[in-house]
């Protein structure tokens, strides 16, 4: 087995990146990056701790990433499941990655940059959603952004509703965790994740 364990060893397995790939590579957000945050209902945000690596979805209304000025985005954070993996990274480590989506679209958004985290209501008031404010943001400041070609969605065709697979081809989430913790029972843990997707997602 080849293990590759230095830049130089990957560059001996790979073309050089192109001078059009390497230009479209922007240190701000430009008025089609903006748009297609507008346009974004879901992002994977992507942070590193002292645990590790971490990638969490994000979702909300479309538009719900702020864009403030051209090189500061908001994030609110929504009630989860209150690990708050994503929020104790930054804390110790800024660093983070987002990569935005808008259903039917392949290409993708890509923002790298480093983030803090604010309770700061003034700042908070205009993401309020259901009458809630989030209970913090991330402010993101942006380092450099770029769109993604759509060669990863147009492989695995994931807007294509016929592909889509049948709920009932996998377990409900009550029955994974009930499979996977000794003692709990899956239709309740069902029931209670239902209450929480109607009641509880803001």
């Amino acid at each position: 087995m080849t293990v590759l364990s230095s830049e130089s060893d990957l560059r001996d397995s790979y073309d050089q990146p192109s001078e059009l790939v390497q230009k479209k590579i922007l240190p701000r957000l430009d008025k089609h990056a903006k748009a297609f945050i507008a346009l974004s209902p879901f992002v994977v945000l992507a942070t590193h701790g002292p645990d590790g690596a971490d990638a969490s979805p994000r979702g909300d209304a479309p538009g719900f990433v702020r864009v403030e000025d051209d090189v500061t985005l908001l994030l609110p954070d929504r009630r989860g499941n209150n690990l708050i993996d994503s929020l104790r990274n930054v804390v110790a480590s800024s660093d983070v990655g987002l990569l935005f989506f808008v259903p039917g679209i392949n290409e993708t958004l890509r923002v790298n940059g480093t983030a803090r985290v604010i309770t700061d209501p003034a700042r908070l008031q205009p993401m309020i959603a259901q009458g809630k404010l989030p209970a913090s943001a991330l402010e993101i400041s942006v380092r450099e952004v770029y769109f993604h070609c759509g060669k990863a969605m147009i492989r695995s065709d994931l807007w294509n509703a016929e592909k889509h697979v049948p709920r009932s081809s996998f377990p409900t989430l009550g029955r994974v965790i009930a499979d996977q913790v000794g003692g709990l029972d899956a239709e309740a843990a069902d029931a209670n994740l239902e209450e929480s997707y109607k009641n509880r997602l803001y």
